[in-house]
Order: C-alpha cells, then structure tokens, then sequence
C-alpha cells in the first residue's frame, strides 16, 4: 500500500460523525471569514512575466498585469475582433504569426507557462499545427488551436505547461510548424511554488478498506449506454466495475456484452454524502490510457433543479432533451481526459451563459505528463468570487463571478463530487473508434478530500 499524508486529519464515520461532516460539508462560508485566497492575487501571484503578444498593456480579470509587446517577440502582427471563449477578450484580440521565438532574461528557477490562442482564419482544421518548445524541450506537440476548440474560430484556448526549469538566465520559447504558421496571442510565466494556505478537512475517503466503495460516502449511477453524452458503456454497481482494494478506488471498463451496451464501467457520486459549498477538493488519481477512454473527476449540484425553468419536479434530467437542469444550474470539471490525447489535461465550467452550444464554453488544458503510469492531483479551490482548477498544485484554469447573475455564475449553492471511466460517447471517439485491445481498462483514485479554508 502507498505511503498517504494526513491519516490522522481522518474522521471516525460513526453515524454522529458523519451528519457532523455532512453538515460542516455543505456549509457556506459566512461573511465574517476569511475566504482563502478571496481576490485574484492568488492567481496572479508569483506571475514574473505576462505579455500581450502584438498588443498593450492590459491589467486582466485575473489580476494578472499583461505587458505591451515592444517588438521582443518575432513575427507578423494581427488582429482579431470578435472572441468568444474567454472572460478577458481583449489579451486574445492581437497576436503575432510566423517565425516565432522568445528570448526573455530571467532568474534562473522552475516556472509554469500558460500560453494563451485563437485562430483567427476560418481554415479547415490540419491546416495550423505547431509544436512549442521551451528550454529546448518539447512541451506541447502538434498543437492545432480550431481542432482544440472543436473546430470554432476565434475560440480563446489556454494551454499550461509546468515544471520549465531555467538555469542560464534566459527563458528561450520557439515555436516550429509542421503546417501553416505557429500563431501566439498572449503569454504567463509563473515562479513555481507550493500553495501556502491553510485548510481544514471536513470530508475524505483514503480507501482503507476493501470492496464496494463506503456507502456512507458513495452512490453508484446505474445506467445504460447512452444515456448521456451518447456513450458506448453501461454503467453498473458490480465488483468487477467498481471495488476498493489496496488503498485505491479502481473504476474498471470491459469489453463485454450487457443488456444494450458492449462495454461497461462504473460512475459513483457523493451528493447527499458529502456536498459543500465553496472550498478546495483534492483527488489523486492514475488515469487510463488507450483511444475510446474518457475519465472524469468533476462536479455536479446536488439541487439540480436550483436555476431550472422547465424541468417537473423530481425528473430524471440527466440525458433529457426538454429539461434545462443543466446547464442552467451548473457543471465545474476538476479533470476530463481522453485517451486519444494521452497527455493533455482539461479543467472547464459549464452553465447557461458559457457552454459548448453557444460556441462560449470557458476551458482550459495543462501538458500532463505519464498521467497512465503515475498518480498526479487534480485539484479545484472554489469561493464566492472564483473557481481555479490545479494540476498537481499548479493553476491553469481560472474563472471569475462576474456578478450578472445565476447565468453565468450558478456557483452559489453545494456540489458534490462524480468519479466516472466512460467509453466512447461524443468526446471519446472523437479521435477514433475504440481501441478494443485496451481493455480491461482503469482508472485509479488514491483518495478524495474536501476542505474548508481556516478562519484567520
């Protein structure tokens, strides 16, 4: 069994405790405490260097004080009008194509990079596609910004790499098409460093234990396929899809005939067990790999019906076509992967003013490497005034409550958590049929916390 932190920050679930937790769990953070972090400093701390590529300074929603591009950067300037996909259009409005390299003095250290991109050319997708490289490595590859935003442009894309180590001075970013030219609109560099805020446990599960997961903690969703998101697999509560074992949640998909389906899998929820409102969740997990895989660490409210306006009461709204349950009252994306894009790491949020119909949806991705071969933490810290998402304690995805409303911020009211391994469905076939050879395939969760922030 893996070496875990915090064994003693665990609760005994005696029935007392557990209405304890559930209680503590579902609370809002009322306005005498201190929300940590409660501004965009936290996001925009550490940031080093931020540039507007081919544009002015600019001081964004994040906090983050981009600066004017003085010709540092190589490459042809341009402009796009109208974006949509992003909180802060305007650093996404200018950009600068061709032949592009960054040569940028620097302290030497480990650092994250966040580009940010559009496609400004309704072209058909294959026809940009680049790598970028930083300190000579390779952290992105084949990069093709409309297929990354399914296909739509003049779509905001942010994508994060980590761990960029400098050591003589100078950060050195090239970028190298393979077809078209590489395009960049804007650009963050951040001193690597641990989070330094304090937080309390109000709800885990380390997996201790062996066989079904606790149902004090979890709920199975047993369903057919395509039920939602057209996906191939059914859904079960059986051992062999779902069990404890070693210290680990494994969710396993099979190859195997089940009522309507040829795969099945497991998807287990907490919502009634241990929703919260506001707070930090963190999940460390090992991720499948092989094409047809879409694994999932994310959220859903646990009142679905909060912001619905044409839903009966108590309906079946998941998968439905006439209830607006979602998006109206919300959806937040802690990890989403597919096995066709083996490296690459999507933190995203949905509701009614910003979700894929209207070609609005706010997303981000982060570079992870060997997510099938090793255990990385996926992270959210939720407040009142913004969602960011982490990989492995490193923020790549950042949005702001703008206050206009339950549209674009259903934020306001407890979630609960949803581990699930899909097969196929609209996102995981879309780099190809399922790879049959893969299975039995899973994905591994090494515990869940939640957290409330200290008082101070």
């Amino acid at each position: 069994m893996k070496n875990k932190n915090n064994k003693n920050a665990l609760f005994y679930t005696s029935p007392l405790i557990l209405i304890f937790i559930t209680i503590i769990g579902c609370m809002s953070l009322n306005g005498d405490e201190k929300i940590s972090p409660d501004d965009t400093t936290y996001i925009s701390k550490n940031v080093v260097w931020a540039v507007n590529v081919g544009g002015k300074t600019h001081i964004g929603v994040d906090g983050i004080t981009y600066q004017a591009d003085l010709s540092s950067i190589t490459g042809e300037v341009g402009n796009i009008e109208n974006i949509k996909g992003s909180q802060d259009g305007f650093i996404y409005q200018s950009y600068r194509t061709g032949d592009l390299t960054i040569e940028q003095p620097i302290e030497n250290g480990v650092y994250d990079i966040i580009f940010k991109f559009a496609e400004p050319e309704d072209n058909p997708i294959g026809t940009r596609v680049f790598d970028v490289f930083a300190q000579q490595q390779l952290v992105i590859d084949d990069l093709d910004i409309k297929l990354a935003r399914d296909g739509k442009m003049q779509s905001a894309l942010v994508r994060a790499v980590s761990n960029v180590e400098v050591t003589d001075g100078q950060l050195d970013i090239r970028f190298k098409a393979s077809v078209g030219q590489p395009i960049l609109n804007a650009m963050i560099v951040r001193k690597k460093s641990t989070n330094a805020e304090q937080w309390q446990l109000v709800w885990s599960d380390e997996f201790d234990y062996q066989g079904k997961p606790d149902p004090n903690k979890w709920s199975y969703d047993v369903w057919p396929a395509r039920k939602v998101n057209n996906e191939d697999q059914a859904y079960t509560d059986r051992l062999n899809n779902v069990h404890v074992k070693d210290g680990n949640l494994i969710i396993t998909a099979n190859r195997e005939d089940y009522g309507n389906a040829e795969y099945t899998s497991g998807r287990i929820h907490s919502q009634g067990k241990g929703d919260f409102l506001y707070g930090r969740a963190d999940i460390r997990a090992k991720l499948p790999a092989g094409q047809g895989t879409w694994s999932a660490i994310w959220m859903l409210p646990s009142d679905p019906f909060k912001y619905s306006t044409t839903c009966q009461k108590n309906e079946d709204w998941q998968g439905s076509a006439s209830c607006d349950a979602w998006p109206n009252s919300g959806e937040i994306d802690i990890m989403e992967h597919v096995g066709y894009d083996m490296q690459t790491i999507h933190g995203t949020v949905h509701n009614k003013a910003y979700y894929w119909a209207n070609w609005q949806q706010r997303k981000a991705a982060i570079e992870g490497k060997n997510v099938d071969q090793e255990f990385h933490l996926y992270s959210i810290e939720w407040t009142p005034k913004h969602i960011t998402i982490l990989f492995d304690n490193t923020p790549y995805f950042f949005y702001s409550n703008d206050s206009s409303g339950w549209k674009s911020w259903p934020y306001d009211h407890p979630y609960h958590v949803i581990l699930n391994l899909a097969i196929g469905g609209a996102w995981g076939k879309a780099g190809g049929p399922i790879d049959d050879s893969i299975f039995p395939v899973s994905m591994e969760v090494d515990y869940v916390r939640i957290f409330k922030p200290l008082t101070k």
